[in-house]
């Protein structure tokens, strides 16, 4: 749990982190004028967009909000897509190029699964209960059949009775 709580911790600082780095990374490895555009106009903007619509979709669920843990598909892609970054930032010729390609793809794929999970939370099919002791689901009520209609149910209708006044 606490590796989960610490992905949720760091979803926010890593937006402003992260292309930090990809500026840093240039400065140190000497990648170039060229690579200083990429990273000043696509890189840091790109990232910088993309990891804070990710966070919100992650702490847009309930059960990340009530647990303040990412789930481990969350530390899963995190964690894949948060490495390619950083490898980038060391602008190596050799490889740089296909990982960047492979950063993209992952980045595409970790918004896909945040949307999943997070479609699949919303759907009424599970009901969320927040007890003392954590979370817990509970299903969804069966309809009965046969059920009485509104108008077909009994009404009943209770008056109170003015006591008389002591005047």
């Amino acid at each position: 749990m606490w590796l989960r709580r610490a992905f949720f911790g760091w979803l926010i600082p890593s937006a402003f982190l992260l292309p930090l780095w990809l500026l840093v990374g240039w400065a140190v490895f000497n990648a170039g004028g060229w690579a200083f555009l990429w990273v000043l106009f696509l890189a840091i903007p790109g990232v910088f967009v993309w990891q804070l619509l990710l966070t919100l979709l992650v702490r847009a669920r309930g059960t990340v909000r009530a647990q303040r843990a990412a789930s481990w598909w969350d530390v899963l892609g995190f964690t894949v897509w948060h490495g390619l970054v950083i490898s980038l930032g060391f602008f190596v010729e050799s490889w740089w190029a296909p990982v960047m390609v492979v950063a993209i793809v992952v980045g595409v794929g970790l918004f896909w699964l945040a949307l999943w999970q997070l479609w699949s939370e919303a759907r009424p099919s599970r009901v969320v209960l927040h007890t003392s002791e954590g979370v817990a689901y509970l299903p969804p009520p069966q309809e009965r059949m046969g059920a009485p209609d509104a108008a077909d149910r009994e009404v009943i209708v209770i008056t109170e009775k003015q006591a008389p006044s002591a005047d």
